[in-house]
C-alpha cells in the first residue's frame, strides 16, 4: 500500500517546450540496414555484413514518420576505432589490443570531424553519403539526432578531417604534467600504457595489430576517471579521459578561467555537426563533464543555432535539476527512475505504487525526462535477461508516454519483439543487440523486408505487437491533453481505499486540459482484471466535468453502452493483462 499524499497536478509546461512531443526512434546505423543473418562469432565485416547510409532509404524513413516518430537518433556516426582495413583510402589501422569487438565501440571517438567509413558505400564520399542521409531524413519529415561524446576518445585518437583551422586535440599538451588546466588530456608521468592481460581481442582470430605491442607512454587516463596505466578490463581501457579543467585528483579543483582549450575545441565540434544540419545531440555520460562547460556551451550553440537539442546521458538523479537549470539541456535520460521502476515492476520486484514516487521526485522537470524502455545499453524486453516477453513491453510503454510531457524514445527492433540472442563476439549473449560487433538483427530484419519496410516478413503476433506500439505513440500526439496537459494521479486514492479489482499491478492517473479529461488505466499483471476506478471529489471540481456520460476509445475493449457510465459514480472496467485503457472524460 502506498503511504497517503496529495495527488500531483502537474501544470502543463509554457511555450519553451515544443506543443508536439518528440517520439525519438534510435537505430544502431551500421545494423539498421543489415540484411544479412550469417551471424558468425567476430565474423568480419565481409562474412557478417553492415548496414550503410544509403540502406536508410526515402521508404524506409517515410516508415518511420507514418508510425508516429518525429526524430531519429543515428548511433554510431562519428568515426571511432574499429578493426577493418581502409588503409588503401588513407585511414590508418587501429590496434586491435584497444577496440573491443571488430566492429568497435562506437563511443570510442576516433575522430569527432569524421563519419564511420563501414557505414559508406563510396568511403572517400562518406561525409556526402551523410549529408544526403540528413537531407532525406529532413524530407521524411524527421529531425536528427546523432551522438557526442564529450567525455573522452580512443586511445588511437587522430583527426585526419578537421577543418585546417582547427588544432588536433593533444598537440599542444605539456605531457610533463599529469594535470595542466591548458592541456586536452590527463597524464601518468613517467608510465606507459598496458592494456588489461585478460583481453582476449577478437577471441582467437587474427589481425595484423593483434601483437600485444600499443604502445602509449606516458599513459594516458581512461575514460571512467581511473587514474592507473594498467587499467582493468572493467575498466574502459579502450578510451582515454578529456581535461575540462578539473583537477580530479586534487579535490576537483575547478580551472575555468581562461576558458580551457578542452571547452573551446568541443564547442568546435558541435557548431561542425550543427552546420550540417544535425538537429539536436545526445551528449553521452554529460555528468562526467563539468555543468559549468554544459552552460557554456549550450548557449554558445544556441546562440548560432537556436533550435538545436540537446539530451543528456546521466545517471544521478541529484544532479537532474542543476543540468537543466545551470547545464542548458533540453532533456535528459529517466534510466535511474522511471525505467528502473518499470523494469522492477514488471519483473515482479516492485508495484505499480512506486510510480507515485518517481513523478514525486522529479515534480517541476517532468517535462525534461527522456524516457524509454530499451536502448543500446540496455538488454531487449523481449530477452530472459529483461522480460522474457515482448508484450511485456506494452504496458511499460504506455506509462512512459501517457504520464507526462517529455520525449518518448523506441529502440529499432523493439516493436517486433527483438530479444537480442546470440553470441555476437565481444558483447556476448547477454540480452543486448551488440554495438561492437558485425551483426544482423533477425527479428528486425523481418520489418524491413529486403528493403519495403513493411514488416512482410513478421509473424502474426509481431504484427500485433508492433500495432500496440504505434497505437500508442499515435495516440500521443492525437490528444492535447498527452502533448500539453497536466497530470493529476489516482494511484493513492484507488489503493488506499482498497478498491475492488485495484491490485499493486493497477496504475491509473488523469491527464487534462480545459479541452480535455482522459482516464489511463494500466495493468501490469498478465491477469485480466475487473478495476473499480474512483476519481475523487477534488479532482471532479477541479476538473469542472459537467457532462454525465463517458466515452472509452475502442482500444483494447468493447464497450458498447458507455452511455451507461456516470462519471461520478464508479467506473468499473475490464483491463486485459499487460494492457491498458484510454477513458474520455471530457
Amino acid at each position: 500500500m502506498i503511504t497517503s499524499c496529495s495527488p500531483k497536478k502537474e501544470e502543463a509546461m509554457d511555450s519553451v517546450k515544443p506543443t508536439k512531443r518528440i517520439v525519438l526512434y534510435q537505430m544502431m546505423t551500421r545494423l539498421f540496414g543489415n540484411t544479412n543473418t550469417n551471424n558468425s562469432e567476430w565474423g568480419t565485416i565481409k562474412e557478417n555484413g553492415v548496414g550503410k547510409f544509403d540502406d536508410i532509404t526515402d521508404k524506409a524513413l517515410k516508415a518511420l514518420s507514418n508510425k508516429g516518430y518525429t526524430h531519429v537518433w543515428y548511433t554510431g556516426i562519428i568515426e571511432h576505432a574499429l578493426l577493418s582495413d581502409y588503409t588503401a583510402y588513407g585511414i590508418p589501422l587501429d590496434d586491435a589490443d584497444v577496440v573491443k569487438g571488430r566492429a568497435g565501440s562506437p563511443y570510442a571517438i576516433k575522430d569527432y570531424y569524421d563519419v564511420n567509413p563501414d557505414l559508406a558505400n563510396d568511403v572517400p564520399n562518406r561525409i556526402y553519403e551523410f549529408q544526403n542521409l540528413v537531407k532525406r531524413t529532413h524530407k521524411a519529415g524527421l529531425k536528427v539526432i546523432i551522438d557526442n561524446v564529450p567525455n573522452h576518445v580512443a586511445r588511437g585518437y587522430q583527426s585526419d578531417a578537421s577543418p585546417v583551422y582547427i588544432m588536433d586535440f593533444g598537440i599542444e599538451d605539456n605531457t610533463e604534467l599529469g594535470f595542466d588546466p591548458g592541456n586536452n588530456f590527463y597524464y601518468l608521468p613517467n608510465s606507459s600504457f598496458t592494456p588489461p592481460k585478460e583481453y582476449n581481442s577478437l577471441g582467437n582470430n587474427e589481425f595484423p595489430t593483434k601483437n600485444s605491442g600499443f604502445n602509449e607512454t606516458p599513459a594516458k587516463v581512461s575514460g571512467n576517471d581511473v587514474f592507473s596505466a594498467s587499467p582493468s578490463i572493467n575498466d574502459w581501457f579502450e578510451t582515454v579521459k578529456l581535461n575540462y579543467g578539473v583537477d580530479v585528483q586534487n579535490d576537483r579543483k575547478t580551472h575555468f578561467d581562461p576558458v580551457p582549450d578542452t571547452w573551446l575545441k568541443m564547442k568546435d565540434v558541435f557548431v561542425y555537426w550543427a552546420d550540417m544540419g544535425v538537429d539536436g545531440f545526445r551528449c553521452d555520460m554529460a555528468e562526467m563533464v563539468p555543468v559549468e562547460f554544459w552552460k557554456w556551451v549550450t548557449t554558445e550553440v544556441n546562440e548560432l543555432y537556436p533550435e538545436v537539442i540537446f539530451i543528456a546521458e546521466i545517471y544521478n538523479p541529484d544532479a537532474y535539476r542543476e543540468y537543466i537549470f545551470t547545464g542548458g539541456f533540453d532533456y535528459l535520460y529517466d534510466k535511474v527512475e522511471m525505467y528502473d521502476t518499470l523494469k522492477h515492476i514488471i519483473q515482479g520486484s516492485a508495484s505499480a505504487d512506486d510510480i507515485t514516487s518517481v513523478w514525486q521526485r522529479q515534480e517541476g522537470i517532468e517535462s525534461y525526462m527522456l524516457r524509454f524502455l530499451e536502448n543500446h545499453d540496455e538488454q531487449r524486453i523481449a530477452s530472459p535477461y529483461f522480460a522474457g516477453d515482448p508484450l511485456k513491453g506494452i504496458p511499460m510503454m504506455a506509462a512512459s508516454s501517457f504520464m507526462h510531457t517529455g520525449p518518448i524514445m523506441m529502440y529499432y527492433g523493439q516493436d517486433v519483439g527483438e530479444p537480442g540472442k546470440g553470441e555476437s563476439g565481444f558483447s556476448g549473449d547477454d540480452g543486448r543487440t551488440t554495438i561492437f560487433d558485425y551483426w544482423g538483427v533477425p527479428e528486425h530484419i523481418k520489418w524491413v523486408n529486403n528493403g519495403a519496410f513493411d514488416g512482410g516478413l513478421l509473424t502474426k503476433d509481431q504484427l500485433e505487437l508492433s500495432s500496440s506500439y504505434e497505437s500508442i505513440l499515435q495516440a500521443v500526439n492525437k490528444n492535447e491533453a498527452f502533448t500539453v496537459g497536466s497530470f493529476y494521479d489516482l494511484q493513492y486514492f484507488n489503493r488506499n481505499e482498497n478498491f475492488e479489482g485495484y491490485t499493486s499491478k493497477i496504475y491509473s492517473f488523469l491527464r487534462y486540459t480545459d479541452k480535455q479529461v482522459i482516464l489511463v488505466i494500466i495493468n501490469f499483471g498478465e491477469e485480466n482484471e475487473n478495476v473499480e476506478i474512483k476519481i475523487p471529489k477534488e479532482a471532479w471540481e477541479l476538473l469542472d466535468i459537467n457532462s454525465e456520460y463517458i466515452s472509452v476509445e475502442e482500444k483494447s475493449i468493447d464497450l458498447k453502452s458507455t452511455s451507461n457510465y456516470n462519471v461520478k459514480s464508479d467506473l468499473s472496467f475490464n483491463i486485459p493483462g499487460l494492457d491498458y485503457q484510454i477513458v474520455y472524460l471530457k
